[in-house]
C-alpha cells in the first residue's frame, strides 16, 4: 500500500488543520497554539468500506427512536448521563490527577455483575489495577483487565471479548498505527478518539474515555474531542475536602447542566444521595456571618452555607476574597449594598467562603450572600434554620428565580422554618401546602429590617 507522508499543522486548541504554518488560528484566533506533525496519509484502495448512499428526509417523517440505556450501580452517575449510559454512546471524562476518575469507573465496572467490561488502561499495569480493586472491596469475574495503547490491537481484543461496555485510561496515552506521531499529541488524540467512536457506533457499545486536563482545567488535547465524544463529564473537588463533584459539561442523549456528589473516603468512592445535609455544618451555636442558600444544580436543588467574614481593614486598600464564587458578583454586591442600602464597606475586609468546596454560578445564591455579609458586618447571627433564595440586582432589587417550588420543597424537606424569595417569586405561589413560612421581600433593606430589624 503505498503511503506519502506530509507535514500537517494544528492548533492546540479548537483542532483546526492548516497545511502551512500559522501565527494566530484562523479559525478560533488564538495566538501561538500551532503545532507541527507528521502525518500519514493512505492512498485510496479497495479496502475501504463501500459508502452508503443518503437523501434529505423531511423532518415530520423522521421516526423517533427512543435511546436504549444500561443503568449503572451509581444513580448520581445515571443522573449526569440523563437517565443512564446510552448503547454506542462516547463518554469522556475529565479531571485532575487524583480525582477518582479512575477509582469511579473500575468501581462501576466492578459492579455490574450482568455486563462484560473490558477495562483498557494505558497508564497503570494490571498489579496496580488489582490493588485498587482490593482497596475498594469489590470483585466481579465478568471485569476484564488489558493493559494496552495500540488500537489496532484493541480491536483485536475487542473482537475477542465482545464486551458490553469499554472503559479507556486515559485517551492520551493511546496510539494509532495510522498516524506517525507520539502518544498525546494533537494528530494522535484527534485520530484514537475518532477510532474509539467508530468502534462505539458501529458495534453500539458504550465507551468511556478517561482525559486529562491542562494547568487552567480545561481538558487536555484539541477542542475537537470534546466534539467528537457523545458527553463530556468533569469530575472536580478540593483534594483537601471528600467531596467530589462530577458536572455535565456536553450531553447529547440528556440535560447538560446536572451534577452528582460522590465522597471519597479509604475505600472508594460513595455516592452522597441527599448532598444538603452533608453541605450543611452542624453547629452547637449560632455566629455571625453564616446564612444557608437555596441553589439549584442542574435538575438538583439542595441547600449549601455561605460564609461570610467582614472586619476592618488592616491595611490601606481592603482585601475582597471569594471562596466557591464569582469575585466580581461579590463586589458588585457590595456595592450594591454600600450604595442601595446605606452599609459602609469600602474601607472593610470581605472573605467569602461556600462552605464544603463547592462551587456554584446560581443566582439565587446572591441573597444568601448578602444576609451573610450584613450578620458578619453586624456581628449579629441568622437563625440557622432560615435559608435564603433570590438573585439582587444592580439597584437593591430583590429578583425573583427559576424552580423556586422545588427549593421551597428543599428548605422543607429538611425542617427550616422560614426561607427568603423575591416578593415577585410569591406571585400565585401556594404557601399553604408547605410547613416552612415564606417571607418575600423587595429590597435589601427590607431583607435587612427583616433579620436585623
Amino acid at each position: 500500500m503505498a503511503v506519502k507522508e506530509k507535514s500537517v499543522f494544528f492548533c492546540k486548541s479548537c483542532g483546526n488543520e492548516s497545511p502551512k504554518w500559522f501565527g494566530k488560528c484562523p479559525a478560533c484566533g488564538e495566538w501561538n497554539s500551532c503545532v507541527e506533525e507528521k502525518e500519514e496519509r493512505r492512498q485510496k484502495t479497495g479496502d475501504r468500506r463501500q459508502k452508503t448512499e443518503v437523501f434529505p428526509v423531511p423532518v415530520k417523517e423522521i421516526v423517533n427512536a427512543k435511546e436504549q440505556r444500561i443503568l449503572l450501580p451509581y444513580e448520581e452517575l445515571n443522573r449526569v448521563l440523563g437517565g443512564g449510559l446510552v448503547l454506542g454512546s462516547l463518554v469522556l471524562v475529565g479531571g485532575e490527577p487524583g480525582i477518582g476518575k479512575s477509582t469511579l469507573l473500575l468501581q462501576t465496572a466492578l459492579q455490574l455483575p450482568n455486563k462484560k467490561v473490558l477495562y483498557i488502561s494505558g497508564e497503570e499495569s494490571q498489579t496496580q489495577i488489582k490493588m485498587r480493586a482490593d482497596r475498594v472491596g469489590i470483585h466481579n469475574d465478568q471485569c476484564l483487565v488489558l493493559t494496552e495503547t495500540d488500537t489496532k490491537e484493541i480491536l483485536e481484543h475487542f473482537k475477542n471479548v465482545q464486551p458490553d461496555i469499554v472503559i479507556i485510561d486515559s485517551i492520551q496515552t493511546l496510539t494509532s498505527p495510522y498516524v506517525d506521531a507520539t502518544a498525546g499529541t494533537v494528530t494522535q488524540i484527534r485520530e484514537t478518539a475518532a477510532e474509539m467512536n467508530k468502534i462505539a457506533k458501529t458495534y453500539q457499545v458504550p465507551v468511556f474515555l478517561i482525559g486529562h486536563i491542562t494547568k487552567d482545567g480545561s481538558i487536555a488535547g484539541p477542542k475537537i474531542l470534546e466534539h467528537i465524544v457523545d458527553t463530556v463529564l468533569q469530575f472536580e473537588g478540593d483534594r483537601h475536602y471528600g467531596f467530589r463533584i462530577l458536572r455535565t459539561i456536553k450531553n447529547r442523549f440528556g440535560s447538560a447542566s446536572e451534577l452528582g456528589i460522590f465522597e471519597m473516603n479509604s475505600s472508594g468512592l460513595r455516592e452522597v444521595t441527599n448532598p444538603s445535609e452533608f453541605l450543611l455544618s452542624q453547629r452547637d451555636e449560632e455566629v455571625s456571618g453564616i446564612a444557608i442558600a437555596a441553589t439549584l444544580e442542574g435538575q438538583r436543588p439542595m441547600l449549601i452555607e455561605t460564609q461570610a467574614l467582614v472586619s476592618t481593614a488592616a491595611y490601606g486598600t481592603p482585601q475582597r476574597s471569594g471562596t466557591g464564587f464569582d469575585i466580581r458578583r461579590m463586589n458588585m454586591l457590595l456595592a450594591v449594598l454600600e450604595k442601595r442600602a446605606g452599609f459602609r464597606l469600602n474601607m472593610k475586609d470581605v472573605f467569602l467562603n461556600i462552605a464544603g468546596g463547592i462551587r456554584s454560578d446560581d443566582p439565587a445564591i446572591d441573597l444568601s450572600v448578602v444576609a451573610a455579609v450584613l450578620s458578619s458586618n453586624a456581628d449579629i447571627p441568622i437563625d440557622n434554620r432560615y435559608a435564603f433564595a433570590a438573585e439582587v440586582g444592580l439597584s437593591g432589587e430583590i429578583r425573583a428565580v427559576t424552580r423556586i417550588d422545588a427549593r421551597i420543597a428543599e428548605a422543607d424537606k429538611l425542617g427550616f422554618e422560614k426561607i427568603f424569595i423575591s416578593k415577585y417569586n410569591a406571585k400565585g405561589l401556594d404557601t399553604q401546602r408547605y410547613h416552612i413560612e415564606v417571607v418575600p421581600v423587595a429590597t435589601v433593606y427590607d431583607l435587612a429590617s427583616e433579620l436585623f430589624g
